[in-house]
């Protein structure tokens, strides 16, 4: 079962028709929606709206182990998260999508495992590579197919938000070698490999980071929807083609 979580500019998937929807009761809490599930392409896919169907959660409250514990529940082994980031690389601009091979969390005090102790044995997973080679292999091939230009590979420096960074910050995170900057890429990607879910990112990006670019001085809100609008129908294509490949 593949699922397909969406971010900012992707509350819904148009391509999915769906079947049914399922509310999931997690030890975790509420996941942020209930799950969508049909399909694409004649093969069976969920969706769950990372920020809800209203994009009313913020990404710091969003609840990701709910999430992932719901997927994991409905027996979704492969996940594609969708994200809208800021380019902090000059090679990157807005409109463009990046599929990042690593990561560095600068995030705080969010619930960011399933092993936290307390009746449980302490529990160490492996999270050398971050994201699935092979699904991010799948993801590239998928978009050649597609003549959808994605750059292969990035480094994802993820943020507590929902304010967005400095331009001091954003510099730190240049010498650290962060080339993308976003909200909500961990714990989620840690919690999909703590459930054994192969888990890759799709990143949307919207702006130039502060400090960069025409953002130099500011960040446009408003610029960054309808960028958003644009670059989400490149998104959908590449999942369409990488599910009709998998169906195949």
């Amino acid at each position: 079962m593949l699922a397909i979580i969406g971010g900012s500019g992707l509350t819904r998937l148009s391509t999915l028709a769906v079947a049914h929807r399922e509310v999931i009761r997690t030890p975790y809490g509420e996941p942020s929606s209930a799950l969508n599930f049909g399909q694409v392409a004649g093969r069976d896919v969920v969706f769950l709206a990372r920020h809800g169907h209203g994009h009313s959660i913020p990404p710091h409250r969003v609840n990701y182990r709910a999430n992932l514990w719901a997927l994991k529940h409905r027996n979704v082994d492969a996940i594609l998260a969708v994200a809208s980031v800021g380019a902090i690389a000059s090679a990157y601009a807005p409109g463009d999508l990046v599929l990042p091979h690593q990561l560095i969390d600068y995030t705080s005090g969010r619930q960011s495992t399933f092993f936290d102790g307390e009746d449980r044995r302490v529990v160490h997973v492996d999270f050398t590579h971050p994201y699935s080679a092979e699904l991010r292999n799948r993801c590239i091939a998928a978009a050649r197919a597609a003549g959808v230009a994605v750059h292969d590979g990035g480094i994802y420096g993820a943020v507590s938000g929902p304010r967005l960074e400095t331009a001091a910050e954003i510099d730190r995170m240049e010498r650290d070698g962060a080339t993308v900057v976003g909200m909500t890429g961990m714990p989620e990607a840690a919690l999909a490999r703590e459930l054994g879910i192969a888990y890759v990112g799709i990143d949307v990006v919207v702006n130039q980071a502060a400090g960069r670019g025409d953002s130099a001085q500011a960040i446009s809100i408003e610029r960054i929807a309808g960028v958003l609008e644009s670059a989400m129908d490149k998104v959908k294509t590449l999942i369409d083609h990488l599910v009709q490949e998998s169906a195949a």
